[in-house]
């Protein structure tokens, strides 16, 4: 008798065993969960909030699956668009949906490319604690708030998990501001319920970084060599003023007003006398004065005549003046 009720007992068992296997009547399947839904936004179910955070409403035959399932906490799904082979991750709010449909988001319908009354696959999933997310803006009026990270904190609150490649929104201040997640680690889709997270933020997708004005270079105040070369006086040999002994005027009176090139072709044109000129006032002196001094002195004014004038040979230092002496005005001592 003992071992006929044990054979009775482990009749018993074995259906049990195999129910995994069998059709629970809502259509589920194995030993996870899997089933497709007809997806509607939160406004067809009056349930705003859902439109700040990730979490969806499902039919009460799916908790009845779970419990069944023993999956862990919190309860994380990966829903999947067949159709535009897009894949992305959620949370589940409640169970108080109409069988056979699910309320999500709108903006994660966007995400997923669905419309209203679209199929869409949902499927338990087990996501790590994230360590790092990279967010970016699609605008530079995110950045404008007065305390971004403290109103991204309170609204990743309401989100359970994050996928690569999703736009979440954040509403505020009666505006909504999508971010996208550029990166997720350690893996594509994590879990932040529970865990510290880093985040780091890329420049917005509207962001243009300004226009570096080149410096205007100022002119160097400083002259090149060329120009200092220019501009360097060449030096020019007696271009003063002439003044005479004597105290009168000199005879080229614009020689103190020119230029110093002028200046200089005056002294040089004064300077040089020719030689003709030297010979006739040498001449007119000896013939004039009574007193005369040098070779020659004893001639006669007639021999002076008969001497035929030579020509005057060109001397290769005719530029140079000769020195005539006592050629200044006489003064006497009595006044």
């Amino acid at each position: 008798m003992l071992q006929t009720g044990l054979r009775q007992r482990k009749l018993a068992v074995l259906p049990v065993a195999n129910l995994d296997d069998a059709d629970d009547g809502y259509g589920y399947r194995g030993s996870t969960f899997e089933q497709t839904y007809r997806c509607y936004p939160a406004s067809f179910i009056d349930k705003p909030q859902l439109e700040t955070g990730d979490k969806i409403i499902m039919p009460p035959s799916a908790l009845d699956r779970l419990a069944s399932l023993h999956i862990e906490y919190p309860m994380l799904f990966e829903v999947h668009n067949a159709a535009a082979e897009r894949t992305s991750h959620c949370g589940v709010l409640e169970f108080i949906a109409e069988e056979g449909m699910i309320y999500m988001p709108y903006w994660m319908m966007q995400n997923l490319l669905l419309t209203e009354g679209d199929m869409v696959f949902i499927k338990n999933a087990n996501l790590p604690k994230g360590t790092y997310v990279k967010l970016q803006p699609h605008t530079t009026d995110f950045l404008d708030i007065s305390n971004p990270k403290a109103i991204l904190e309170k609204t990743l609150r309401n989100y359970s998990c994050l996928t690569t490649g999703d736009s979440i929104m954040v509403a505020y201040n009666n505006k909504k501001y999508y971010i996208d997640i550029v990166e997720t680690k350690p893996s594509n889709a994590i879990s932040i319920i529970e865990t510290d997270c880093e985040v780091d933020f890329a420049p917005p997708l509207d962001y243009k970084e300004p226009e570096r004005q080149k410096a205007a270079v100022p002119p160097s105040t400083a002259p090149t060599a060329e120009e200092a070369a220019e501009e360097e006086p060449k030096f020019i040999p007696f271009t003063g003023p002439g003044r005479r002994l004597d105290g009168k005027a000199p005879k080229d009176k614009d020689v103190s007003a020119s230029s110093p090139a002028k200046r200089q072709a005056n002294a040089t044109n004064s300077v040089q006398p020719s030689t003709a000129s030297t010979s006739q006032s040498s001449s007119s002196r000896k013939t004039t004065g009574k007193l005369v001094f040098g070779p020659g002195g004893n001639r006669t004014s007639k021999e002076t005549e008969k001497v035929p004038e030579k020509e005057p040979k060109e001397d290769p230092k005719k530029d140079e003046p000769k020195f005539s002496a006592f050629t200044g005005r006489k003064y006497s001592l009595k006044g």
